[in-house]
């Protein structure tokens, strides 16, 4: 299994050599704890440490501010390796977004103050984006920050926040200017350490992704410096979210491609070993027919997903192209682990085979970064010109 396709024309010696390294490191520090992340509702912070240890988290950070210095193809391999190992769990997505904000947007002062933290994994991001009754509407967000002397007041809740529980530092989205509609929203970073009025809600318990800590967030008059105030100036933070969304959206293709490539891995020794009418499963036409569907469906993904990053890399991923692969990557993901799952029969339903828990942390992918639906409006919208 590989993220990468032969003739791909963004990887490097240095991708191909630190896939290798990633994927040795996921195979003795992560596979071996999924079931009990999932159990606990938590990856361990132990974990984190370690991927940053070993620089898993650094690709696309410069040397200056603690990083390996590429680009962002190398947080692409992080991302399909975990998923390709059947892993949900690992909230790296969500951390690689929140680099790539700061990357893009932090003044000197701030990359220099968190981007080695996030690098080294003593510090966990998140983003908060959606409130209650706001869903993916992220310019209608009712979360406020005044202006009080040199700082911010915070006021306002988010949910569904991935990272939620685990987090330091948090990209919080607010209106800085309630007048301005999307013009007034800002992106504001909170250090929940030691924050006077931040408090965390439950651990929310999900259909899947079970291992990925997702939290509400509540802000009580929390006084963040403004000097925390992500860009230059307020009012830019919707724009900031739709320059970025493109990768936050790769993301969810990468991610499912990872996933398709287990899922399938996993039904073919399944049914090569599994009997039925003194036959393998795998010997039945209709298995062979419904795997062959599959993997042809990947390798479509893989290539739309590979021409996407070399787009990304190049600066010239446009947002229409990034729905595409969010809604066609989450779309397939869900039919192959459907399909799967049927080829495993009653065991399928049982949680002790992966298939069950694949299936399960497939369906919210057609959901987060905007739903599916959103995202034919504007893949159509760039039609409609």
């Amino acid at each position: 299994m590989s993220l990468f396709k032969p003739t791909a024309n963004w990887v490097t010696d240095e991708h191909q050599m630190f896939a290798e390294m990633a994927n040795r490191f996921m195979d003795d520090e992560l596979v071996p704890n999924i079931e009990r992340w999932n159990q606990n509702g938590m990856v361990d912070r132990e974990f984190w440490s370690k991927a940053g240890d070993m620089g898993l988290m650094a690709g696309a950070i410069a040397e200056e501010y603690g990083g390996v210095g590429g680009g962002i193809g190398f947080d692409a391999v992080t991302m399909y390796g975990q998923a390709a190992r059947g892993d949900s769990g690992w909230g790296f997505g969500i951390q690689s977004i929140v680099v790539h904000y700061l990357n893009a947007y932090g003044s000197e002062d701030q990359k220099h103050k968190w981007l080695p933290r996030l690098a080294s994994g003593e510090m966990v991001g998140a983003l908060a984006m959606t409130e209650p009754g706001t869903g993916s509407d992220v310019q209608s967000v009712r979360t406020t920050a005044d202006k009080d002397g040199n700082s911010y007041r915070l006021n306002g809740s988010k949910i569904f926040i991935t990272n939620g529980q685990s987090a330091d530092l948090i990209l919080v989205a607010a209106k800085t200017d309630k007048t301005q509609g999307s013009k007034g929203v800002s992106l504001i970073a909170v250090e929940t350490e030691g924050a006077e009025g931040f408090r965390r809600g439950r651990n929310l318990k999900k259909l899947g992704m079970k291992a990925n800590d997702t939290a509400e967030l509540f802000f009580e008059d929390v006084k963040v410096p403004m000097t925390n105030l992500i860009g230059p100036e307020e009012g830019q933070g919707f724009y900031q979210m739709m320059k970025q969304l493109p990768w936050e959206r790769l993301t969810i293709g990468i991610m499912a491609l990872g996933a398709i490539d287990f899922a399938i891995a996993e039904t073919v020794r399944y049914t090569q070993e599994r009997k039925a009418f003194g036959q393998r499963v795998m010997d039945f036409q209709n298995t062979r027919f419904k795997l062959a569907e599959c993997k042809t469906k990947a390798e479509v993904l893989r290539s739309f997903v590979n021409d996407c990053i070399a787009q990304l890399e190049a600066g010239t991923l446009d947002a229409a192209t990034a729905s595409m692969v969010k809604y066609w990557g989450s779309e397939v993901q869900n039919e192959i682990m459907h399909e799967c799952l049927q080829l495993f029969g009653g065991y399928g339903f049982m949680m002790e085979y992966p298939i069950a828990r694949l299936y399960a942390d497939a369906r919210v992918q057609m959901i987060y970064g905007g739903t599916n639906e959103i995202m034919k409006e504007l893949i159509a919208r760039s039609l409609d010109k």
